[in-house]
């Protein structure tokens, strides 16, 4: 019985050991999976794991996740040595590419730190902290890229860095070697030397590694051998402490950076190993071309920072020069940030989701403009375009770098939109006039003319406003056109959505879109004094029939009508659906339910996206908010698990799973599910997650929407993903950028650039909060019903405050 009792005590040890407190540190398994990107905004990114190590080298303007070649820092005593990372997690040792054949070139075999105390990031600082009981040293690795908002430029540097602070524990005068050292890998075939450390080359790529240590000396001539030779004399040498500054010599492969340090008892030292690469061309050149046809190098992506620099010695000498600077701008941000006294549910969650923007998902092309993926597969991106139906979800663009969500729309209404107002929902690369050759997306071009509403307000750009009038014109009435021929108000023609299928007849999800672009378009056109009659007729019309027809007492549903439309049949219309085709035996299906893929009178999660979009962009809802509250409220009762285990997903899994918990993207209360229901309709996404969890949360429903967003970080606690890549069709996924709103949802905090106006209306009693504008950042501090600004970095011209619509 007492050993029962041990191994029960135990076993609760290691349960509790693997518990993550939201917005802390972590430790033990939950270290196992953590892959922290470091790199500038549409310029490539490495990551640093939870233990220490560097990997995911993605600086070909393409994702190279799971990459993890020999880059490695070391401690020696002259003696023995020790790479500064913590312990191999077992993850490796089998399910790692290659694992049965042993995997060559790598420092899993080296002797590493014994303990690995922690892992913990403060946006975009991520800390790892090591100690060893045979060594009396405390070692803190810190990596972190420039972030600072409002700074577009100098958050997108091809560069990162990694700090490594060393404090000597004992009372003795202890002598140490850092080192740094890279082997040649990803295509590198030679070097070059570099004032402090070296410079990786291939044709048309450069990566420097290099420190500003006055004491450092270079080891470019490793020693040239065959298998594993290289590694294995470099291994001695860094053992021995030996420093050496040498030259490359042809066929090096690879280089040692070595700094002495010397710690008297209880001092510390920091060592800075500073990363930048230059890539200036690529072979990336997507949509509208024809396969297979040979790529110009003059038509193909360049990065935004080729234009900025020439080579790579201006990227080091920029990057050097103004290391401090940026760092102290960057932690200006991180202190704001983290200034909030939010839940820390939520400060983990939109801080972990802000990885997207370093990830290689975001693409930034020569002349400045912002182009994105929907996410990234292991060695390529997923789903490419900007696509609009999925960035509708992102809240954190908008308001961290508003110039970069302004160019989204300019896309949309310039090179995307023909003059029939027809808006492709990709964007091509390079940006330049679209090819339209395939059917529109419904919420993606109508959520464009809402976020138009919003990126104005944001800016105070009249200007702007009033060029782009015009097209945004244009391309609501080709939406009424098309959807809405018969002037309901209501999107009743079959209409391609982010479910990459077409809904058939009137549902809440794009007819919601649809009401809230009226609404928007309603106020842009009175503040331009353009008329908008018939625009209101239609928002009054579409808005009572949502209400009056669709609403069934609990939730918004869908009315699936496939006769008496402008468009043919199904199955005549599957010939030019992008996804949608028809084998024999759905044809049983079709004349008993109607057209595959819809959802009737499922409740689905998404299907309040109108108001809720409305709602971010500083309108009012379109749809009445009691009923908007019941539809959310029917969502958290039907759609939201806290364990998984019964629930049948024959689609895409391992996004929610098993035991654990999250929101189902559609349920039939009624039982009546259809035999082929929508795509996905069974899966969890957190992007849809977070869109439910925060306008919960806008209507007053505070611990429903902290209890999603409390699943969706438990799924994301380390020890089965990565906190920092919430992925759904690829890793850092877009959609997740909706974690943002989660901010404005809870204190009410947004500023209105047009008439200066600061809004607060809170859910939370007194707080402080973080405020992104198109000028400058910082905190919002709300107390006893009133309400001040600290403006941290640029400026905010504030005239006036409005407190829960009261004009102070």
């Amino acid at each position: 019985m007492r050993k029962l009792i041990i191994l029960f005590l135990l076993s609760a040890s290691v349960v509790a050991s693997a518990q993550h407190r939201l917005n802390t540190s972590y430790s033990g398994t939950n270290t196992d999976h953590i892959a922290f990107p470091i790199g500038g905004i549409g310029a490539g990114m490495f990551c640093l794991e939870g233990t220490g190590t560097v990997s995911n080298f993605s600086i070909f303007h393409n994702p190279a996740v799971f990459n993890e070649p020999p880059v490695f820092a070391t401690l020696s005593d002259g003696h023995k040595a020790k790479v500064i990372e913590g312990p191999v997690p077992n993850r490796k040792k089998f399910g790692a590419p290659n694992a049965a054949m042993g995997v060559y070139y790598t420092t899993w075999g080296l002797p590493r730190f014994r303990n690995l105390q922690s892992f913990q990031s403060r946006f975009p600082f991520g800390e790892v902290k090591l100690n060893d009981k045979d060594w009396p040293v405390q070692v803190k690795i810190t990596g972190w890229s420039p972030f600072i908002p409002t700074d577009q430029d100098n958050s997108g540097l091809p560069a990162g860095a990694l700090e490594y602070a060393f404090t000597n524990n004992s009372s003795k005068t202890r002598q140490y070697t850092f080192s740094y050292s890279a082997k040649l890998f990803n295509g590198f075939k030679y070097m070059l030397a570099a004032p402090g450390g070296f410079i990786f080359r291939q044709p048309g790529a450069s990566l420097a590694i290099f420190t500003d240590d006055a004491g450092a000396q270079t080891d470019r001539y490793w020693y040239r051998g065959e298998w594993v030779d290289p590694m294995t004399v470099a291994w001695k040498h860094i053992q021995q402490g030996m420093v050496r500054e040498t030259q490359p010599q042809e066929g090096g492969t690879g280089a040692t950076i070595s700094v002495p340090v010397n710690l008297k008892p209880h001092e510390s030292k920091t060592v800075r190993v500073l990363f930048c690469w230059y890539v200036p061309n690529s072979n990336l050149r997507l949509m509208g071309e024809e396969p297979g046809k040979p790529i110009k190098p003059e038509d193909a992506y360049r990065p935004w920072y080729s234009s900025m620099f020439k080579n790579m010695d201006e990227v080091i000498a920029y990057w050097k020069h103004n290391y401090n600077d940026l760092k102290h701008k960057t932690e200006l941000f991180t202190k704001a940030f983290y200034s909030s006294t939010l839940p820390p549910e939520v400060t983990e969650a939109v801080a972990a989701n802000l990885s997207i923007l370093k990830s290689p998902t975001i693409l930034r092309q020569y002349d400045g403009r912002f182009w994105a993926w929907e996410g990234g597969q292991d060695n390529a991106g997923s789903c490419p375009g900007s696509c609009t139906h999925v960035w509708n979800y992102d809240q954190a663009l908008p308001h961290l770098f508003p110039q970069f969500s302004r160019s989204l729309r300019e896309n949309e209404f310039n090179e995307n939109q023909d003059s029939t107002g027809h808006q492709m929902f990709r964007t091509a690369l390079p940006i330049r006039p679209a090819v339209h050759n395939v059917a529109a997306a419904a919420d993606g071009q109508l959520g464009g003319i809402i976020k138009t509403y919003r990126d104005w307000r944001i800016s105070g750009d009249d200007a702007w406003l009033k060029k782009l009038y015009p097209k945004i014109k244009q391309s609501l009435d080709y939406c009424i056109k098309t959807w809405d021929p018969t002037g309901k108000g209501i999107i009743e023609e079959p209409h391609h959505n982010t479910y990459d299928i077409e809904f058939w007849g009137p549902e809440p999800m794009c007819t919601g879109m649809y009401l809230g672009a009226l609404e928007a378009f309603i106020q842009m056109s009175a503040y331009l004094k353009e008329d908008n009659s018939i625009y209101q007729t239609l928002y009054v019309n579409g808005k009572h029939y949502l209400e009056t027809n669709l609403y069934n007492g609990s939730y918004f549903q869908q009315h699936i009508q496939w006769t008496g439309l402008q468009a043919p049949d199904p199955l005549a219309a599957s010939k030019t659906s992008l996804l949608t085709r028809y084998a024999p035996d759905d044809l049983d299906i079709l004349q008993k339910e109607g057209p595959k893929y819809q959802y009737g009178s499922g409740c689905l999660s998404d299907g309040m996206i109108g108001p809720w979009l409305a709602l971010n962009c500083g309108l009012p809802s379109p749809i009445n908010e009691t009923k908007v509250r019941s539809h959310l409220q029917s969502v958290y009762n039907n759609n939201f698990h806290t364990d998984l285990s019964e629930h049948s997903n024959p689609q895409r899994v391992t996004y929610a799973i098993g035991k654990e918990g999250g929101v189902l993207l559609c349920t039939w209360p009624k039982g009546d599910k259809p035999s082929l229901p929508f795509t996905h309709s069974d899966e969890v996404w957190s992007g849809i997650e977070y869109e439910v969890a925060s306008h919960l949360i806008f209507e007053g429903k505070v611990s429903e929407g902290l209890n999603i967003v409390k699943a969706i970080r438990k799924r994301y606690d380390g020890s089965v993903r990565n906190p920092y890549d919430e992925y759904e069709c690829g890793h850092w996924y877009a959609r997740a950028l909706a974690s943002y709103a989660l901010i404005e949802a809870l204190t009410g905090v947004r500023y209105d650039a047009v008439t200066q106006t600061l809004f607060v209306n809170s859910k939370v009693g007194d707080f402080t909060s973080f405020l992104s504008t198109d000028t400058g950042f910082g905190n919002v501090r709300y107390k006893n019903g009133k309400a001040s600004l600290n403006v941290v970095y640029g400026k905010i011209e504030v005239k006036q405050i409005n407190i829960n619509k009261r004009i102070i």
